[in-house]
């Protein structure tokens, strides 16, 4: 669309910001009517993503024939056992980043983009702010998502990539900013968390589910674990998974615990696994960008990015 500057018309796009939504409730500039940009300059690649829309983008997939890596990724299946954290939110990143730091400081991180939420990677201030500050090695968008530093068509060929191009220890999966929920137990996007634990194990990996948490939300179904999660780990994840709580002490967190445990009794006989926290606080706190959750803090819903902070803790203890 091109790059707007002071004074020009724009055609935008209000209908999320007239409804008021909480996550995605932007007006978005779709076009610079007066003023087009240049033809983009013809290149490889054939990976279309937000496909048959008018904003199709052409990339070039890191997994396609005429990437230099093809070779690499054509008849790859294997992670290495590779820890892979999976998480239902965007806002879990930066915590699952931290927790991996503190025990392993010097780990290679890549974050897997699923479409689930906002497609363009570069609509997330975590990521940008998190590759600045040296945290993330690389950032591979997926499926319809796109502007990774990598472009991948698919969930599993993200992981391959991460795994085999960028040399990363662990990887992080999670949907961009805005996640959908309808208040059903199956209508929302962070389902596919699910089905991410399942590419992590087809692909031997070792996955790492980062449990939704909440201390603070006004709606009880993601109070303690959130619902979200209990479906996406405990019914679609159908590959066993490390689920990884605190050991913290207090009612609230007995109640997470006990939570866990059911996800232990799921088809898939998750593995739950208990985690020492001691510098996490402090390790949260220090993150290069803000910790964030619907509009929260850490101060205001401190468990939820304790929660995801050990996951990553428990990912990194893994490497060894």
């Amino acid at each position: 669309m091109g790059r707007p500057a002071p004074g020009d018309r724009v055609l935008l796009n209000t209908s999320a910001l007239a409804r008021g939504l909480g996550t995605g409730g932007y007006a978005l500039v779709v076009a610079l009517p007066d003023r087009l940009p240049a033809d983009p300059v013809a290149g490889p690649g054939h990976l279309v993503k937000a496909r048959y829309t008018p904003l199709q983008a052409m990339v070039l997939g890191v997994d396609e024939q005429e990437s230099e890596h093809h070779a690499t990724l054509a008849d790859a299946d294997d992670l290495g056992g590779m820890p892979v954290v999976v998480a239902d939110l965007h806002s879990a990143l930066p915590a699952v980043v931290a927790g991996i730091r503190l025990r392993a400081p010097g780990a290679r991180i890549a974050y897997v983009l699923s479409d689930g939420g906002a497609l363009p990677a570069a609509f997330s201030r975590a990521v940008a702010g998190l590759r600045d500050a040296g945290a993330l090695a690389a950032c591979i968008s997926t499926g319809q998502s796109f502007g990774g530093d990598l472009e991948a068509a698919t969930l599993h060929t993200g992981l391959l990539a991460a795994r085999l191009v960028v040399g990363a220890d662990v990887a992080v999966v999670a949907q961009g900013p805005g996640n959908l929920g309808t208040g059903s137990r199956w209508g929302f996007s962070g389902v596919a968390a699910g089905e991410a634990v399942n590419a992590a194990g087809v692909l031997r990996g070792r996955p790492v589910a980062a449990l939704r948490v909440s201390e603070a939300d006004a709606r009880l179904r993601h109070r303690g674990v959130s619902h979200h999660t209990l479906t996406a780990i405990g019914r679609v994840a159908l590959t066993p998974c490390d689920v990884v709580v605190p050991d913290s002490p207090g009612e609230f967190w007995d109640g997470v615990r006990r939570q866990a445990a059911d996800l232990s009794r799921s088809p898939a006989r998750h593995r739950v696994v208990e985690v020492d926290v001691t510098g996490l606080d402090d390790a949260l706190a220090a993150s290069p960008v803000r910790l964030s959750t619907m509009g929260r803090g850490l101060a205001e819903d401190r468990a939820a990015f304790v929660a995801a902070g050990t996951a990553g803790l428990h990912a990194a203890a893994l490497l060894g």
